[in-house]
């Protein structure tokens, strides 16, 4: 199918508006885009117009656009773009909504901390342990020329989680 997928930068404008529907999560928010160029007169940056975007996102991805975005917060939207035209009250009107795939803040103007969200478990299936970082294992030959010693491998269930931690940034205020 042909869809126009498009990456919008720009700013909440609106306070995700959350909603639980009968297929599931869904959330919605205003995009404000505004153009930017050098007005050569001035010798400075000049805004330009400003496009508003209604943005839509589903399932996991609503109840993470809830949580962590507010107004102002500079975002980063992809997704595909639905045009609307209706006519309300005799006069014709156009939208322009994008129905988001991925939504994360802009990381060029500002931090942020990341926070894996849960995702509720089946309740049959037993918890995965978490996977250790490490090389693949590599294709030895069956008998090596010279015999080496090498350290067991840790057991993935039983190896404490040795990582370096980051600490989390200082958000900006």
């Amino acid at each position: 199918m042909h869809e126009t997928m498009l990456c919008a930068v720009g700013n909440v404008a609106t306070q995700p508006v959350y909603r639980e529907l009968a297929s599931g999560p869904s959330a919605r928010f205003r995009l404000a885009v505004t153009s930017r160029y050098w007005d050569r007169e001035k010798g400075t940056w000049a805004d330009g117009h400003t496009n508003f975007f209604t943005v839509w996102a589903n399932r996991q991805l609503a109840t993470n656009t809830a949580a962590s975005l507010a107004v102002g917060e500079p975002v980063i939207v992809q997704g595909r773009l639905k045009v609307r035209s209706e006519v309300r009250d005799g006069q014709s009107r156009t939208s322009a909504d994008i129905d988001a795939v991925a939504i994360g803040h802009d990381l060029a103007r500002g931090t942020s901390a990341f926070r894996r969200g849960g995702r509720p478990e089946p309740a049959a299936a037993s918890p995965r342990p978490e996977p250790e970082w490490e090389t693949p294992p590599t294709t030895e030959p069956s008998e090596p020329a010279e015999p080496t010693a090498t350290a067991p491998r840790p057991s993935r269930t039983s190896a404490p989680d040795t990582r370096p931690r980051h600490p989390e940034p200082a958000l900006m205020t």
